[in-house]
């Protein structure tokens, strides 16, 4: 799926991942292929991606995602 990670300055990550996990207001969420639609709040924590190159944790301060589409969008602080 998709992965985009953005952030008011710049854009940390874009590329393909199997799985993600986010650090949900009401606990973590991981997402993989053909996830239902959602958009939700994140709360201070760390994204954590599995690509194809191994592992990858993005430290986040809050923001929100939206799952739609084999696409997953980040909009961190």
């Amino acid at each position: 799926m998709l992965v985009e990670i953005i952030t008011p300055d710049r854009s940390l990550f874009k590329g393909e991942a199997t799985s993600v996990t986010v650090p949900g207001v009401d606990g973590s969420l991981g997402f993989l292929n053909n996830h239902a639609p959602l958009i939700t709040v994140l709360k201070a924590g760390d994204v954590k991606l599995k690509t194809a190159n191994g592992n990858e944790v993005f430290t986040v301060k809050g923001g929100v995602v939206e799952v739609s589409n084999n696409t997953v969008i980040v909009l961190a602080e």
